[in-house]
């Protein structure tokens, strides 16, 4: 590691922590690849069961056949809230920051159980059983988290669509998995805007999904809005009418937990379904070693509930271990840009999670929305969603984090229920830009085109060798699809549809999708590295690169490029950053075409949308 640019972790960092060198953690990670059945047997004794499992993994990936704690029962949510109550009933479960800074509530461990078990009661007496879909379309409000976890209590299995997607998405969704119930809300904020049209949304879909029976709204505004008699209940009247009755099912460890759907090549969404023992075990252990979450800790994961990072990380990983999460209902530019940061000085926030996006849409700014609230409490940084470039990576490092805290950058998927390659805070030294190395029980590795492992110094597709407790078990209603997409392409692996590069000391760095690789005259380049090189010029705020047809390099490079406010778009500067590109990896990289992007084309999520750009850079724009 000598030539690089290494960050060792603090003595500081490193004494607090559950895992305080690169030695331990390679002993730990040898048991778990050696005796996965010792390893995670043991990590599942800290949850409650009611009966215990038969053996902890039996698997088949030639046939996508994949069980966990097979013949155990348990439930989630008992893990979540009723395993707290006893010593940890007062403390603060979740926090809720809502969409102006003068709005908040937190809910105790006690608190949120009772919610939970109201309308777990409202759920049964509405005639849901264990194993019928519900329908969650919210914003990030506390009814969002009370109503997934009152599922898990009784055995329905949730699907939540996030709350801005379009009618036509929602019905889609609802109808794959064929959901008796759907819980909306009137109407909501988000940064200035304070009319979102949920229902009237949902009311759009609801015009042809045959299986929804019953529709239970939340009043978030107060505004006016149309209630269907016989289908529409008001979630205050209904929460009114029960009690809190502690009923909670026992779950099978491969009973299904939740579907939620993400976006397929073929258009047609596919619900990934995740079960019960194995997820839970998983988003619990990974969230304690990742974010070296601590007793007092206060959490902060910037997602929104309606994406996996919200799920595993806001609700069920910390809730498991006891923890306080905040979930937060605004954007990290309202009321001004250093909202995130006020959040962290309001509460004192220890670990903070976030999105590259989020990232370079603050540096965009300036530093001095960070610079003027104390983040003295922040002890991990976390990135999520995509790889992060080293420029990013180094502001985020430097001026959020004052050059002390940590970052994970965490590579996984929704298939993937939880992290699978990342840093440990007190273990791992890190390099900017690199996910580094796999959690335990996780075993990557970079293939040739013909499937061949690669050792050593490798790039190439990345693939898993063997499951992990949290992995998806199969596409909602369509297993032959689960097998063709994560196992038919390299037999006896899944396939993450990601590229990697492996470096000398091992450490991964993700290259970006399979097909976001362009082959410029017979040499492959990683569209991340083009855009990392791009972004690494002091103009350059934002870059998203494609490959487009070439006559002669069969592909060439277009790059999407957005400048930091305070430049000016110029030829001048477009031939400026070709060179800067070709000094930072040579001129095999050189962007062929800068095209001036102000703003790129976004998913709900964040991610930029390459397919747009990709057509637009192929002149396809109208197919």
């Amino acid at each position: 590691m000598a030539d690089e640019e290494i960050y060792n972790p603090s003595d500081e960092v490193r004494e607090k922590a559950y895992i305080k060198s690169l030695e331990e953690y390679e002993k730990l990670y040898k048991r778990s690849i050696e005796d996965p059945d010792g390893f995670w047997g043991e990590i599942a004794e800290d949850f409650t069961w009611f009966r215990k499992w038969d053996r902890v993994l039996d698997y088949d990936f030639h046939k996508a056949n994949i069980k966990w704690f097979e013949g155990g029962k348990t439930n989630i949510c008992y893990n979540c809230l009723d395993r707290n109550l006893e010593t940890r009933g007062d403390k603060k479960a979740i926090i809720w920051e809502g969409n102006s800074p003068d709005e908040d509530a937190s809910y105790t461990y006690k608190e949120l159980h009772d919610e939970v078990c109201k309308f777990a009661t409202v759920l049964r007496n509405s005639g849901i059983k264990k194993g019928d879909r519900v329908a969650i379309y919210l914003q990030m409000i506390p009814q969002l988290p009370i109503a997934m976890l009152a599922c898990a209590r009784i055995g329905a299995v949730h699907s939540i669509v996030f709350g801005a997607f379009s009618p036509d998405a929602l019905k889609d969704r609802i109808n794959d998995s064929a959901c008796r119930i759907l819980i909306t809300q009137d109407t909501a904020l988000r940064g200035n805007k304070n009319t979102i049209p949920m229902k009237t949304n949902a009311d759009k879909a609801l015009e042809s999904t045959p299986s929804i029976e019953k529709v239970i709204v939340v009043r978030r505004t107060g505004l006016d809005v149309p209630m269907k008699e016989g289908r529409d209940f008001w979630w205050d009247e209904e929460m009114s009418n029960v009690s809190a009755d502690p009923f909670y099912e026992e779950m099978d460890a491969e009973d299904p937990l939740f579907v939620l759907y993400t976006s397929g090549s073929t258009g047609k969404p596919k619900g990934v379904l995740h079960t019960t023992g194995g997820y839970m075990v998983y988003t619990s252990i990974t969230h304690k070693y990742i974010f070296d979450y601590h007793e007092e800790d206060i959490f902060w994961c910037t997602a929104d509930i309606g994406w996996v990072t919200g799920h595993s990380y806001i609700v069920y990983g910390p809730l498991l271990n006891g923890a306080t999460s905040i979930m937060f209902e605004g954007v990290p530019t309202y009321p001004d840009p250093g909202r995130f940061w006020a959040v962290v000085e309001k509460y004192k926030v220890n670990q903070f999670y976030t999105a590259p996006t989020a990232i370079r849409a603050l540096i965009k700014e300036g530093d001095e929305w960070v610079k003027k609230h104390d983040r003295s409490s922040l002890r991990i940084l976390g990135s999520v969603g995509e790889p992060i470039n080293p420029e990013a990576w180094r502001w985020y490092y430097n001026v959020v984090g004052e050059g002390r805290c940590p970052i994970v950058d965490t590579w996984w998927q929704t298939e993937t229920g939880g992290i699978l390659i990342t840093p440990l805070p007190g273990a791992t030294p890190l390099k900017p830009g690199s996910a580094t190395l796999p959690f335990f029980g996780v075993q990557p590795v970079i293939v040739d085109s013909e499937g061949n492992e690669l050792e050593g110094v490798a790039e190439g597709p990345l693939l898993i060798k063997a499951p992990w407790p949290g992995m998806m078990r199969t596409v909602y209603g369509d297993h032959q699809r689960f097998y063709e997409m994560y196992f038919s392409m390299f037999k006896g692996y899944y396939t993450t549809g990601d590229g990697a590069k492996r470096d000398s000391d091992g450490y991964y760095w993700i290259t970006g999708r399979i097909d976001d690789v362009i082959n410029v005259s017979g040499h492959r380049m990683g569209t991340a590295e083009v855009e990392s090189a791009l972004v690494s010029h002091p103009a350059v705020a934002e870059a998203a690169v494609v490959g487009f047809p070439h006559e002669i390099k069969g592909q060439g490079i277009y790059a999407y490029v957005t400048l930091k406010s305070g430049y000016e778009y110029t030829d001048e500067l477009k031939k400026e950053l070709v060179k800067h590109v070709r000094q930072e990896i040579g001129p095999i990289a050189s962007p062929d075409v800068i095209h001036w992007a102000p703003g790129l084309p976004k998913t709900r999520s964040g991610k930029i949308m390459r397919r747009i750009l990709r057509k637009i850079a192929s002149n396809e724009i109208d197919k």
